[in-house]
């Protein structure tokens, strides 16, 4: 990093308040009202931008593909490309999330603005070729909005000058309980049917699964803390909630709901909407209380925070059931996530 971190903050006309940092377009701060007016952040807070980066890639951009690459490799148009092995263990080591040095860790261009819908503020980079080993110059433009609707929305856009491939996304840790214990008691729903199926070190193998008759059934709600544990294969491979799921869309649909979240005691409730055909919900297993370290010294550990990271499926350039993640030049990669909050009595 050569240009220095930066604090920016959005508030929208309900009060509602984002602290967004150009380093990594990490979220540091995202207040939301409980069913008592009560504001509070709901993603897991560090004293500075660069303490997100420590351990977990937390609140942070995602890219330039999101999720594993098994073997840190992948061919486009008869071409080998190797990445950096950035996660996991031999024989299953992988490219994570862009590998070294991906979108979270980089200095954005930042602006901010109003628009209609709420304060806004533009991250833009050009990703050069080569960059983590992917081909293509990558021009890439994300545009946070705090909705005066009390949701964060986000959209990404992105251009090439050369074949490549994208997954662009983001990788909030949310807590509706204001982080003051586990999210073990958050009631999830999620509108999906299927998910893919993995092995060791969380790799995809090209299976699409039902998930009915499993702990990832999620089609009514359940608590998270009721079948994390189960003894069932999914689960123990991943230690918990560490999957991606296939969105049920409605047909003709182009923003689906993905996801409903509720903290009883807090009355927070989250909806996740997004154009993406999958997302990602992990329950934050691999934290530790005594290596991320917190706002004010804080340990965060097991399951403190869940992420729901809209994408397409882990490993997509070497499985071929998969939906492509490939740009071509000419052609304008675009993509919406909406968080929307809401409050429920009791």
């Amino acid at each position: 990093m050569t240009a220095k971190p930066q604090i920016f903050t959005l508030q929208n006309e309900n009060g509602m308040t984002m602290k967004v940092s150009n380093l990594g377009g990490i979220v540091m701060s995202l207040t939301v009202p409980d069913k008592n007016g009560k504001f509070e952040n709901v993603v897991l807070e560090f004293d500075k931008p660069e303490d997100h980066l420590k351990d977990g890639y937390i609140s942070a951009l995602i890219g330039r593909v999101g999720n594993r690459i098994a073997n840190g490799r992948f061919t486009l148009d008869g071409q080998e490309y190797k990445l950096a092995l950035n996660s996991g263990k031999k024989p299953t080591k992988c490219c994570l999330h862009g590998g070294d040095g991906g979108y979270d860790s980089v200095i954005w261009d930042a602006r901010q603005f109003d628009s209609p819908d709420g304060p806004s503020i533009e991250f833009t980079r050009l990703s050069p070729a080569g960059e983590g080993g992917f081909p293509g110059n990558l021009f890439v433009r994300v545009v946070y909005t705090l909705k005066n609707t009390n949701a964060w929305r986000i959209q990404y856009w992105a251009m090439t000058d050369a074949p490549t491939v994208v997954n662009l996304t983001h990788h909030a840790y949310f807590n509706l309980n204001g982080a003051k214990k586990p999210v073990d008691n958050h009631l999830v729903q999620l509108f999906c049917d299927r998910y893919t199926d993995v092995g060791p070190g969380l790799i995809p193998n090209g299976k699409v699964l039902p998930v009915h008759g499993t702990p990832l059934d999620f089609i009514t709600p359940h608590t998270i803390g009721e079948r994390v544990k189960a003894k069932h294969p999914a689960i123990q491979v991943a230690g918990g909630y560490d999957h991606n799921f296939i969105i049920s869309k409605p047909a003709g649909a182009n923003l689906s709901l993905c996801a409903v979240v509720e903290d009883e005691e807090s009355g927070r409730q989250m909806e996740t909407w997004t154009t993406e055909p999958c997302v990602q919900f992990y329950t934050g297993n691999f934290l530790s209380a005594k290596k991320v370290i917190g706002k004010g010294g804080r340990g965060y550990g097991k399951r403190m925070g869940f992420c729901l990271e809209t994408q397409h499926a882990p490993d997509s350039p070497n499985q071929a059931g998969f939906p492509s993640i490939r740009l071509n030049p000419g052609e304008v990669y675009q993509s919406t996530t909406i968080y929307q909050f809401y409050t429920v009595e009791d």
